[in-house]
């Protein structure tokens, strides 16, 4: 049965306009922008499965085009009314760490890098900046790789914090491969990281793993 037969009361678009959206599930606001379901499938279900198959919602709106369009159920225009909610989100998000009033609490961080790189089928390495009050001044995708690594060049690091007139940082990179351990290359280069920013007085704070809806910080484990 599709969406159009369902009560008027049930339908999700009708449901947010009496309800408003913060009262529907996930599921029911991905219906609302797929605007149509497949054969034997309704939106809301299509929803369900793309929150699976993306293993969560933080790892769906990091999902990239490409990732998208290789859903089965999903064609060039779903797939493209997806991105394009996705990339809003993603550019708000921005827009708030350009005013410096995002990233002003750990749990803050994390949801932004899950929204920033959960989805990613390629390795990125980000670099957040931050001032002497650790406040975020901004943030930048410094390096971008394969699917299973990265290089990363603590020369080209430290001159970007340096533009960037930054105190401190917090370093970030995915594993599209959905496991949110650090590798013993992950620990050497964080070292090599911390000890090159130090002798310019940039401290690191953090450096987190994001796979999928996961991060990980080295920080909390006692790696920095």
């Amino acid at each position: 049965m599709g969406i159009a037969d369902w009560p008027a009361q049930e339908r999700p678009r009708e449901r947010l306009l009496a309800l408003g959206a913060s009262r529907l599930s996930d599921a029911e606001l991905i219906a609302i922008c797929l605007r149509s379901g497949v054969r034997g499938k309704s939106a809301v279900d299509l929803g369900r499965e793309l929150i699976a198959h993306f293993r969560g919602l933080a790892g769906l709106l990091g999902a990239e085009l490409p990732a998208l369009r290789r859903v089965k159920g999903l064609g060039a225009a779903k797939s493209a009314q997806l991105a394009a909610v996705f990339e809003l989100a993603r550019r708000a998000l921005r827009e708030e760490l350009a005013a410096g009033s995002a990233l002003t609490t750990p749990g803050a961080v994390r949801d932004y890098l899950r929204l920033a790189l959960g989805g990613r089928a390629h390795e990125v390495f980000v670099c957040i900046y931050m001032d002497a009050q650790h406040r975020v001044i901004g943030a930048e995708e410094l390096f971008r790789g394969t699917l299973t690594q990265t290089s990363v060049y603590p020369r080209e690091v430290v001159k970007s914090a340096l533009a960037a007139n930054a105190a401190a940082v917090i370093f970030a990179h995915n594993h599209p491969s959905g496991v949110a351990q650090p590798s013993q290359a992950d620990e050497l280069l964080t070292r090599q990281l911390r000890e090159a920013l130090a002798l310019v007085d940039v401290k690191v704070l953090d450096h987190f793993i994001i796979a999928g809806n996961q991060a990980l910080s080295f920080a909390e484990r006692g790696l920095l």
